[in-house]
């Protein structure tokens, strides 16, 4: 899953942005991975 940002502020432009430079650990990616891994069902 890969989220597209909208957004109409330069401020939150540069939010979405400055995200693309956190790096996550192998345990927090797990920790996210978990609830996906589980989900089942169609998109809507």
């Amino acid at each position: 899953m890969v989220p597209i940002p909208g957004t109409k502020r330069v401020k939150w432009l540069e939010q979405n942005v400055a995200t693309a430079d956190i790096e996550l650990t192998d345990d927090e990616v797990a920790t996210l991975d978990g609830p996906a891994a589980q989900a089942v069902g169609g998109r809507y």
